[in-house]
């Protein structure tokens, strides 16, 4: 017998990015820090191997009253001022004619987590990328959803052929369709969609609705994290064009933008054309956010709110200089393997780099070697991930061909 519910998935949970995280930090304190390779934390880190934690984020944290750490926050969906400032953040620069309504999550994370729970019923089918976050699948499980996957890429583009084929599939089995798009900076390959590729989706899904209502989650938690940072809000303005029976949710995260990924706040940001439904998904979000967290941390909402309003010109310039960090880094290893034709998955910007394994199996063979030879990455499917926010310059150099020499024979 077991005491829990019948449909629970009994089998233990293994993180496979802090397995490896462990194994590194463990070959560091034997053979030494400068003999490994650690590109599995999903992290912005500094040249000097530190966590980055940006001044113009903490340090007017750690001056905030005890009493405001303390204390609750507004209301189940968050503070007032902080919903606001979120999507000003997101919008302030975008003419976006649609009906919204912000809840805060606890990370980018919880703004996933809420809609999966409040959008389909048990054993109904979400749609997610066959490369994405591994959390995706487990949300799912956890919601006693099924899964189907559309492949990423055709070739060095979105392959909106699949994406279609899946959700003409799923459509004829239910009446409603969620659908998970991982972008800009897509975790792990580091693609971003192009507005013309976002026009096709948007279009197809207003066709599809007419008999078959649509729900976008656009997990956009690194968008701060674009290298054209001036352009890489601008495809929120193509979400107008959605009609009244698709929905979008943008699940955005406090702990990428901010470098607060312990402080965990985040927000699900509701977009409709009619009132009516942003008002439902908002109650139900509420109750969600009531059942399972309460609150979200008040401090961390307060901060948020003075960062991007009082010391915004700071922050950003602050955030620039690793923005430009990553970009170095990226190009650095984008070239190096260009040249000893190591294949990786079409990269645009953003935290990570994904080498392209098209079987798992030989995936893992590679992983492994990686490991026998010091260099940690995090298996994905049909893929290595390689954690360049984490990685310094000096380990870079040289790395994607130390990779290539590691790689077995198909």
């Amino acid at each position: 017998m077991t005491f829990t519910r019948k449909s629970a998935n009994l089998v233990p949970i293994e993180d496979t990015v802090f397995k490896i995280v462990k194994l590194a930090q463990e070959d560091k304190i034997k053979n030494g820090e400068d003999t490994v390779i650690d590109a599995s934390i999903g992290s912005l880190y500094g040249e000097d191997g530190v966590l980055v934690a940006f001044s113009s984020v903490f340090d007017h944290y750690d001056k905030i009253p005890h009493t405001v750490k303390a204390a609750y926050a507004a209301s189940f969906i968050g503070n007032d001022n902080f919903r606001k400032e979120v999507y000003s953040w997101l919008f302030s620069d975008i003419n976006s004619t649609l009906k919204h309504e912000v809840v805060a999550t606890p990370g980018g994370s919880g703004s996933i987590s809420l809609t999966f729970q409040s959008m389909l019923e048990e054993g109904q089918t979400v749609i997610i990328p066959d490369i994405g976050w591994g959390s995706y699948k487990l949300m799912a499980s956890q919601n006693n959803f099924n899964i189907k996957t559309y492949k990423m890429f055709d070739n060095d583009s979105f392959n909106i052929t699949s994406f279609k084929d899946v959700i003409n599939e799923v459509k004829e089995k239910q009446d409603k369709l969620l659908i998970v798009i991982n972008d800009p900076c897509h975790n792990p390959t580091g693609y971003t969609m192009s507005k013309e590729e976002w026009k096709e989706v948007i279009n197809f899904l207003n066709e599809v609705s007419k008999t078959t209502p649509c729900i976008i989650i656009d997990d956009l938690a690194y968008i701060d994290y674009s290298f054209n940072l001036d352009n890489s809000r601008k495809y929120l303005e193509l979400f107008n064009q959605i009609n009244d029976k698709v929905m979008v949710i943008l699940g955005f995260s406090c702990s990428k933008t901010l470098t607060s990924y312990g402080l965990r706040c985040g927000a699900a940001i509701i977009l409709a054309q009619k009132q009516q439904a942003v008002d439902e998904a908002r109650i139900v979000f509420e109750k969600g956010a009531r059942a399972i967290w309460s609150n979200i941390p008040n401090a961390a909402m307060e901060n948020f709110a003075w960062v991007v309003k009082e010391n915004k010109e700071n922050y950003l310039k602050e955030k620039q200089f690793y923005i430009d960090l990553l970009k170095e880094r990226a190009s650095i290893f984008i070239e190096e393997a260009k040249k000893v034709n190591l294949e990786y998955y079409p990269f645009v910007e953003g935290f990570f780099v994904t080498l392209k394994v098209d079987n798992n199996i030989i995936r893992d063979e590679f992983h492994q070697n990686l490991i026998d030879n010091h260099i940690y990455t995090v298996q994905v499917n049909n893929g290595i991930r390689i954690a360049l926010c984490s990685l310094p310059i000096n380990k870079v150099y040289g790395l994607a061909k130390r990779i290539k020499d590691l790689q077995p024979s198909k």
